[in-house]
């Protein structure tokens, strides 16, 4: 390939069957999950309550280096993937530096962000066990968004506690994630124990993550036909957002390039892993 393209695009074909596990083939594993009752590191069972079962069991996977992905789950990824590898020509320019810079457009999909990719196969398997909807808490409201998407493809409800300083100042994301189906509550709210007791010690607070997700929490653990799930932090999120480097890998190699440095936003660590 003489001339590097701007945007290198896979087919459909070339899109990844599985995911990576990372923690498959990392040499010093990380500290497990304590239970917070025990302190002892969690188990499947332990987890079940609050987590769809396959998520759970993906949570805990140490063993599998690459999992399948859904055929129901890569329908719906084939609507906005794979997503294109893009050189910044013009950034070089305005640098004026020899390096080649590409970046990963994650943004061409209804929800706006890469989170839909683990939004989509979580809300799958919530509905592949048999469950009514799930909850979850949001902040911006990325997450709430791609999550109700999601829900919407499997006809499962959507229960979302945003942060509430956020749900007034953002009404556009609490407005597009009603366009899907999603119930968004501001937290804290009166319609959980935690919420209440917030309320009680500080009326006007503003809210906070932590309370939201403590929201989402309760309201999945206090009925049988829920669950919650969550758009970061965890091992299962990684797992479904390796796609996004898997692809990386494959441009790169039809480009016959190969990374020196890697540069990723680290929130909760998703798009970064």
């Amino acid at each position: 390939m003489t001339k590097i393209p701007h945007k290198l695009f896979l087919t459909e074909d070339q899109m990844p069957q599985q995911w990576f596990n990372l923690r498959a083939v990392m040499q010093e594993q990380p500290d497990p999950m304590l239970h917070p009752g025990t302190l002892q590191p969690v188990t499947e069972a332990d987890l079940a309550p609050i987590f769809c079962e396959e998520l759970a069991r993906q949570e805990l996977d140490e063993t599998h280096e690459f999992i399948d992905i859904p055929e129901q789950v890569l329908d719906i990824y084939k609507m906005y993937r794979p997503s294109s590898l893009i050189r910044a020509y013009d950034l070089e320019k305005a640098l004026g530096t020899p390096a080649k810079i590409y970046y990963k457009y994650e943004g061409n999909n209804t929800s706006g962000s890469h989170k839909l990719n683990s939004a989509v196969p979580q809300a799958y398997y919530a509905k592949m066990q048999g469950l009514s909807g799930v909850t979850t808490e949001t902040g911006a409201g990325q997450w709430g968004t791609a999550l109700s998407v999601a829900c919407a493809y499997f006809d499962l409800s959507c229960d979302v506690y945003m942060v509430k300083c956020s749900y007034e100042q953002k009404p556009f994301r609490k407005a597009m994630m009603h366009v899907f189906g999603a119930d968004v509550v501001p937290s804290p709210s009166t319609l959980t124990q935690v919420g209440r007791k917030i309320l009680a010690e500080n009326p006007d607070t503003t809210g906070s993550l932590g309370c939201a997700i403590s929201e989402a929490v309760e309201a999945a653990t206090t009925g049988s036909s829920k669950r919650y799930v969550l758009g970061s932090v965890l091992n299962q999120v990684l797992l479904h957002q390796s796609i996004i480097g898997l692809e990386s890998k494959l441009a790169m190699e039809m480009l016959g390039e190969y990374p020196d440095i890697v540069v990723g936003c680290a929130g909760g660590g998703s798009n970064l892993g």
